[in-house]
């Protein structure tokens, strides 16, 4: 409805709005990021304030792991239980606010965080759309409700790195997760979930790449015919509440009928507070907290990449090695380099090259027996003859070597080497982009 200068108009637009529920005075509040910090132990090794929106084991807080850049977030986990206090939620990754910095939740039922100078660095974008209130969930769902309790806006439908039980992805909405890029930086990672297609993949973002680098796809679900319309982490008894639970998800499709579960794992308790994480160094884990323990209240309820398991070795994660290293039985072995494999350390990297010029100043070194942490997915193109490859290479300023499989004749050409992963092949083969 638009209101003009019109008197008459203008009483009528003042009645429509009045007539929108608001929030009532007693549920307003604003805080501001100042005071004395928290002195439990939390996740990043962080600072933190915590503000009266709680509802164990979560609570809102504003925290920071580097100096004066404060982010919104959730936390899990209860000083009682002794043990380190995990962040599942944020609101404002990326922008970070300062101290003195507001969180205010007003008549309009609009939250916003606004920094010192008044800057909106993040809001729920609620305003007078019949919000009359503020919950935190059990579950660890942050909600704006309306006068018959609907969320209007929730935070389970803005999800950072976590998915907590109860909580999904969807095609239409946010289909992704996003990995921190470490404890002191508060932005997006290079790691992320992603739902696509009949499945779901892990991808890695090389900056030398327009495309993120694919590192793990799950098998299709359903008939193999529909794509995956929604995904939610359930966390429920298997047979009865004397049998172990389920850690999973439960599917629908698009353009199929199918729809089912997939499970992860079965503790043998009750892990109803369990998150699924994509982790800094691109592993996917879940975390259970267990309430009524005085110690060690996380356990490690699943990775995806783990030592003990030989199909998904933790070898495959990108960033094993650092930016190089030949990797085997989950372990960095060694550093290729032009005289041959030398003992890995983290000083271990690719050679600096010479400006690209189409391959008249650069040449290659061979590393035998490895493939590319995305070979599993991407055999590459061909049949090629290896000098066909190579040029391939030295045509891309991007590329940084290319991998060959000696009995097919296929051709993988990478912007970025991470880890190399040892096989028993000797025919798959590596070449390193070194200056000549």
């Amino acid at each position: 409805m638009s209101c003009y200068s019109s008197l008459h108009v203008i009483t009528v637009c003042s009645l429509f709005i009045a007539t929108i529920a608001s929030v009532p005075p007693s549920k307003t509040f604003r805080y501001i990021n100042e005071g004395s910090f928290g002195e439990y132990f939390v996740e990043y090794d962080a600072d933190y304030r915590v503000l009266d929106i709680v509802n164990f084991p979560f609570n809102l807080c504003f925290f920071n792991s580097t100096p004066n850049a404060f982010i919104l977030g959730l936390r899990m986990g209860h000083r009682r239980s002794e043990s380190v206090m995990r962040w599942v939620w944020e609101a404002n990754r990326g922008k970070p606010v300062q101290e003195n910095a507001t969180l205010t939740f007003g008549r309009d039922g609009n939250l916003v965080l606004a920094d010192v100078d008044g800057t909106v660095a993040w809001h729920t974008n609620t305003a007078n759309k019949g919000v009359t209130g503020l919950k935190l969930l059990p579950n660890g769902n942050l909600v704006l409700h309306d006068k018959n309790g609907r969320f209007v806006w929730q935070s389970f439908d803005h999800p950072t790195d976590t998915l907590l039980v109860g909580q999904g992805l969807r095609a239409k909405g946010p289909s992704r997760l996003v990995s921190r890029k470490s404890s002191k930086e508060p932005v997006d990672g290079p790691y992320s979930f992603v739902l696509e297609g009949g499945h779901w993949a892990m991808y890695y973002a090389s900056v030398n790449s327009q495309r993120p680098l694919p590192y793990f796809k799950s098998d299709d679900y359903g008939n193999g015919k529909g794509s995956l319309a929604h995904f939610d982490f359930y966390c429920e008894p298997e047979y009865g509440a004397n049998y172990a639970f389920e850690l999973g998800f439960g599917y629908n499709m698009t353009n199929s009928p199918s729809s089912g579960t997939s499970i992860f794992t079965r503790p043998k308790y009750n892990s109803t507070y369990t998150m699924f994480r994509v982790d800094m160094d691109g592993n996917l884990r879940m975390y259970t907290y267990e309430p009524n323990v005085d110690w060690g209240a996380w356990d490690t309820t699943y990775q995806l990449f783990d030592r003990d398991n030989d199909g998904k070795s933790e070898c495959k994660l990108p960033r094993k090695c650092g930016s190089l290293g030949v990797c085997e039985d989950s372990q960095c072995v060694a550093c290729p380099s032009p005289r041959g494999l030398i003992g890995w350390s983290k000083g271990c990297s690719p050679p600096k090259l010479p400006a690209c010029k189409g391959g008249s100043n650069v040449d290659y070194y061979k590393v035998v027996g490895v493939e590319h942490f995305t070979s599993d997915y991407n055999e590459g193109i061909g049949p090629m003859k290896i000098n066909e490859c190579k040029d391939r290479c030295n045509k891309d300023c991007k590329c940084v070597g290319f991998f060959y499989r000696e009995e097919s004749s296929k051709c993988l050409v990478v912007p970025e080497l991470g880890a190399l992963v040892k096989v028993t092949n000797s025919s798959h083969v590596g070449y390193i982009k070194i200056s000549k």
